[in-house]
C-alpha cells in the first residue's frame, strides 16, 4: 500500500476496485466507498503512529458519528482511485473529515466524516489523549504526518 501525504495535512490513499466491491451492474455499491474512507483514515492514524486495534489497550477508540456523503459519477472494476483524508476541525472528543473518492481528477464521491472518541469500556465521549491530540492537530496544517 503506497500512502502520500500532502502539505496542507490531506493524506491520500490508492485504492483498486475489485469485484467484490462492485455490485450486480458492475459498478461500485454505494456502501463501499465509505469502506474506502475508513481505510483512509485508518491509514492516516497509523502514519500517526497509532493502531485501531491498540487503541482500547489505552483505553479509547475512534466511532464514526456521523457520514454526510454526495455520489457524484459511478467507479468500476480494476479503476484506480484516489481515497484523501483531511481534517478538517480538531475538537477536545471529536475529529471532522473532508473525504474525496477521486478516478484521476474526477471527482466520484465526496463526505464530511465526524469520528467521535468514546471510552473502551463505557462508549461514552471522551477526551482525546493529549499526545495524539498534539498529533492531530500537527497533521492538520500539513505537519507529522511524513514518514
Amino acid at each position: 500500500m503506497i500512502e502520500k501525504d500532502q502539505e496542507n495535512g490531506e493524506f491520500t490513499l490508492p485504492v483498486r476496485v475489485y469485484i467484490e466491491d462492485t455490485d450486480a451492474g458492475g459498478i461500485v455499491y454505494y456502501v463501499n466507498y465509505l469502506k474506502f474512507m475508513e481505510r483512509a483514515r485508518t491509514e492516516f492514524l497509523r502514519r500517526l503512529g497509532y493502531q485501531h486495534y491498540a487503541l482500547a489497550d489505552e483505553n479509547f477508540q475512534f466511532v464514526v458519528h456521523s457520514a454526510n456523503v454526495q455520489y457524484r459519477q459511478p467507479a468500476r472494476i480494476d479503476d484506480a482511485l484516489t481515497v484523501t483524508a483531511t481534517l478538517k476541525k480538531l475538537g477536545k472528543a471529536t475529529l471532522l473529515f473532508d473525504q474525496q473518492v477521486k478516478k484521476a481528477e474526477t471527482l466520484i464521491c465526496q463526505a464530511e466524516i465526524k469520528v467521535a472518541c468514546v471510552s473502551a469500556d463505557t462508549l461514552k465521549p471522551t477526551a482525546i489523549p493529549s499526545a495524539l491530540y498534539k498529533k492531530f492537530s500537527a497533521a492538520s496544517k500539513g505537519e507529522g504526518l511524513h514518514g
